[in-house]
């Protein structure tokens, strides 16, 4: 069957504050702390920026895995890390991939932007990521059951 897309939620998303909002029918739910990229906000290729404008979540991955699973590709290696484990910055926990709707924004899909779990969590509210949008891994859980693909992105 087709997934019914998600017309109910918004997440939103501010470089300035390094902080994700989520509404859901316009009510505010939650505000997370994230990291966004140290490069700025831009959409080139290989720029290692985060892409501004709206956006929604074109795919899911990593329902119901450990917490601190390590992805590789959006499949999951069988690793877990643990939180602030030193010298380490995999892509954990859950996925959320993202599809530019704006001109501004459009190689974020091919590009491999996702909103996703970091193990560093420590660093959370600096602008630390290579374009992905990282959050604490039960606050990428929470969001991840709560949103649905077609869910809007707005990074402002």
């Amino acid at each position: 069957w087709p997934v019914a897309r998600d017309d109910r939620h918004v997440l939103i998303v501010s470089v300035s504050e390094q902080k994700m909002r989520l509404f859901e029918d316009g009510k505010e739910l939650a505000s997370y702390p994230i990291s966004t990229a140290k490069n700025g906000i831009g959409d080139a290729p290989n720029s290692y920026m985060t892409p501004g404008g709206r956006m929604e979540i074109a795919e899911k991955f990593g329902g119901g895995v450990a917490l601190g699973t390590v992805f590789k590709d959006r499949s999951p290696t069988g690793e877990v890390v643990a939180v602030d484990a030193p010298g380490r910055d995999p892509v954990v926990t859950r996925i959320l991939w993202l599809r530019g709707l704006e001109a501004q924004n459009q190689n974020a899909y091919p590009r491999f932007i996702y909103i996703h779990g970091t193990p560093q969590e420590n660093q959370l509210g600096s602008p630390v990521s290579f374009g992905c949008i990282r959050m604490r891994s039960s606050d990428i859980v929470s969001v991840f059951e709560r949103v649905g693909v077609g869910a809007q992105v707005l990074v402002e």
